[in-house]
């Protein structure tokens, strides 16, 4: 996938991943914004690598079974999550 295909506002490639910080104003509002990414995740068949901790959530996203580069799979998700955010 050409570089300019996986660009997608917010997040940034670094390593064949697509990769956000998302910050909030506490535990519970960062739980609750991993239980809906889960949900999208699990609709597209489509898991993220990620991490909190209190209320910074990071995603990581690539395709493993595309040799872990970013794919169509990954920005799909990644404007998914930015819906989000966007509420």
């Amino acid at each position: 996938m050409a570089v300019e295909q996986f660009k997608v506002v917010g997040w940034e490639h670094t390593n064949n991943k697509l990769c956000r910080d998302f910050v909030f104003t506490n535990f519970s509002n960062a739980f609750a914004f991993m239980t809906q990414v889960a949900l999208l995740a699990e609709k597209a068949d489509h898991h993220p690598s990620w991490s909190n901790v209190y209320n910074r959530v990071t995603i990581e996203l690539t395709s493993h079974d595309a040799g872990n580069t970013v794919t169509k799979k990954d920005v799909a998700l990644a404007h998914a999550v930015n819906g989000l955010i966007a509420k």
